[in-house]
Parts: structure tokens; sequence; C-alpha cells
């Protein structure tokens, strides 16, 4: 509750991520929450409007100033007490506006490392946590000096989109240089990496006060990268417990978290262990919960859900003591691809470990729970193939727009 006694105010911003966990513990709570969106994202999102005491929508491409503009326009008659980014993308807008607003919560230099994969990069080195080898694209003798001691291939990563969007697999030095050209002013939003190959792992936080609290580590299937450029079913699973790589990143990642700063909230980052020398690298860090429905693997195994953790500790925000709830050790996993029909009938996946099953639209996607290890992985692997046969869409892969 607020300070005056009057129900706390919540804006969330959100495009992608309905949240509708959070939207409903924040409102069990006794709070009031608005919603700030994209036209587009108004109409494709199923929002919860029974439960939003209204919803805002801007222009796609709004800039963050108009957004200082929008949000300072309705505080002329509601008093804000938290802004929430639902999505990877809304992290920097709602540090930018907590910031400008005086409101509670990460603003812009702490939110920097959890939005900037070169921030991030630079951060971890200098706290002594292994990354891949990598450069910004700014100054050229320092690119030059790069590709003279790493062996190509490389990655070209824009430093502040999410997930696996932008990100180039480059060959050799006159494509990576014809690349930085056709970039001009934007080349330096990117930065250039070791090509890594290697197993992708993500790790799901919750953090009370600079404490991690809570931890799951899952192991992807094929890598997103591979899987946004060229199609497939994604995959993710609960690593075994226990194991020597559930111990070594469930340990990086309280480092990474530790030294970043997060003061509380939730925590999604991803790491790669590399094939070569076995060792785990960070790759990247996200302030808010995974997408892709991580949030309901993470529940399968534990019985937490993420987004209804991340509103109590916003909301309690330090001030009561938090309890993270009795939770299970089952394992869980998900299965995913873009589907050939707007609605696919699944229902010939009718396990009795079938513990969710993804109502995107165009998509066909299912979560799997079982106390054993072994189980969850072979339900995997056999719905793996099952959806690449008879359900399994590619589409182009989105590119980043011209500068505008």
């Amino acid at each position: 509750m607020a300070t005056d006694a009057r129900p706390l105010n919540i804006l969330c911003l959100a495009c992608f991520n309905t949240g509708d966990r959070f939207i409903e513990r924040a409102k069990e709570r006794g709070a009031r929450v608005y919603l700030l969106t994209k036209e587009t994202y108004l109409r494709k999102k199923r929002w919860r409007r029974d439960l939003l005491e209204d919803v805002f929508a801007e222009p796609d491409n709004t800039p963050i100033a108009h957004t200082m503009n929008t949000v300072g326009f309705l505080s002329r008659t509601l008093r804000f007490d938290r802004i929430i980014p639902f999505d990877d993308v809304e992290v920097d807008a709602a540090a930018r506006l907590r910031e400008h607003f005086r409101i509670p919560g990460m603003g812009d230099t702490r939110a920097r490392v959890f939005r900037d994969k070169l921030a991030m990069r630079i951060r971890a080195q200098e706290e002594g946590i292994r990354v891949p080898d990598f450069v910004g694209v700014i100054h050229h003798d320092d690119v030059r000096a790069f590709i003279e001691r790493v062996p190509a291939p490389w990655m070209l990563k824009p430093r502040t989109e999410a997930s696996s969007t932008g990100i180039q697999r480059i060959e050799s030095a006159d494509k990576l240089w014809s690349t930085i050209h056709e970039l001009g002013d934007r080349a330096h939003h990117f930065l250039l990496e070791r090509y890594l190959p290697g197993d992708v792992y993500h790790a799901d936080s919750v953090v009370s006060e600079g404490k991690v609290v809570f931890v799951e580590v899952h192991k992807n299937g094929a890598p997103p990268f591979d899987v946004s450029h060229s199609g497939g079913v994604f995959s993710t699973t609960t690593v075994e417990r226990g194991s020597a790589d559930s111990k070594a990143i469930t340990e990086m990642n309280e480092q990474v978290l530790t030294r970043f700063g997060l003061l509380r909230g939730v925590a999604h980052l991803e790491f790669i262990k590399s094939r070569k020398d076995g060792q785990i690298y960070f790759l990247e860090a996200g302030a808010r919960v995974g997408g892709a429905h991580v949030a309901d693997v993470v529940e399968a195994a534990t019985g937490v859900n993420l987004w209804a953790e991340w509103a109590d500790i916003e909301i309690d925000k330090g001030e009561v003591p938090y309890h993270l709830p009795e939770r299970r050790s089952d394992y869980a996993g998900l299965v995913q691809c873009l589907a050939r029909v707007e609605h696919p009938d699944l229902s010939a996946f009718s396990d009795p470990e079938v513990s969710y099953r993804v109502p995107d639209p165009y998509h066909a996607g299912l979560v799997v729970r079982s106390p054993s290890f072994a189980r969850v992985n072979q339900l995997l692997d056999e719905y793996t193939r099952r959806l690449t046969a008879e359900h399994m869409a590619v589409m182009p892969h989105y590119e980043l727009p011209p500068l505008r």
C-alpha cells in the first residue's frame, strides 16, 4: 500500500508479455494497475482489462521523450508509485521514467548493465566474470586489433535489442567491414564478439534486498540464435539438480546479480558452455521475467510463479521481509515452434506429464513436468520430432529497420 493509505498505483510498460500473474497478484494485494503499451500490441495481445484500471497506447515508434510527456500528462491526476517493465525492451524506458519522475526502483545507471550488451560485458570483465572476447564497434583500430587476434567467424550483436533480433554471424573481415559500412551511424550501437559454439543455459532468479533467494537453471536445446534465424523448435529444460553445470551456473548467476547491483526483483541471465574448453561464459542479463513461457517452465518444476513473486517484492519494497513460498524440486521442459495454423490442435500430445499448453496464436507449444529428469528429456525429444513433422512453420527472420 502507498504511504498515505491510498492504494498503490503501478504503471506497467508492456508489449510482448502480458504479465497476467503480476497483475493478478498486485490486484490481490490491493494495488491499482495501469498499462502503457504500443498501438500494435493493444490490438494483438489479450490484456486483462478486467483487472486493469486503464489501458493507454502510444504509436509504435514513439521516442522516450514523448513517452515521458505521456506519463507526465497522466501524472497530473494519477500518482504512480511503481513503474514495471514486462519486456526487455522496456527496461530502459522504465529506468528513465523512474529517474525523471523520482519513482522508486532501478534507475538509468544500474539498468544500463541489464540492457546494453556492451555495458554488461565490460562490467562483467571488470568483476572477473568470464565472458567471450568482444569489442565495441566504436573505434575502428580496436575492431582491427580484435579481428587480427580473434579468428572468424564472429557475432555482430545490437547492444540493446532483445533476444536474437538483429544478430549476424560474420564469416570474414571483408563481410564485417561492408556490414559496418552499411550500418553507418548505427554502427556504434553494436558489438563484435567471438563466436563460441556450445550449449546455451539460462538462470531465472528472484532477488530480494540484494540477495538471490531463488534460482532455477535451464538448458536450451538448439541455440535461440539458430532457431530464430533458421527456424526449428525451441526447447528448454531444467538442468539436473546437483550437477556440476547447475552448481557452476548458479554460482556465476549470483556473482553477476550481486556485482551488477540488482537490489530487488526478478532476473533472466544467459550463459554458454564452450564446446572447446568446457568453461561457462556469461552472455547477458535481463532484469525481468524470461520470455518464451520460461516462467511456466519454472512454475511447473517448482510451484513458484516468477510474475507473482515479482509483484510482491515490488509492492513491499523491502519494508516487509520477503518469504519464498514452499517449492517443489521436480523437472520441467518446454517445446515450442511457430505453427502453420492460428490455433493448432495439440490434443494428440496427451501424456499425463503435459502441464501447460501454449495459448499464443500461430504457436504450438507444451510444458511437461515430472519428478524424473530422464522422463522430461525423453518427452522433449519425442515432442520436438512430432512438432517438427506435424505443426512447425518457418517465417523469415526479423531484421532491424533502417535508421530513422
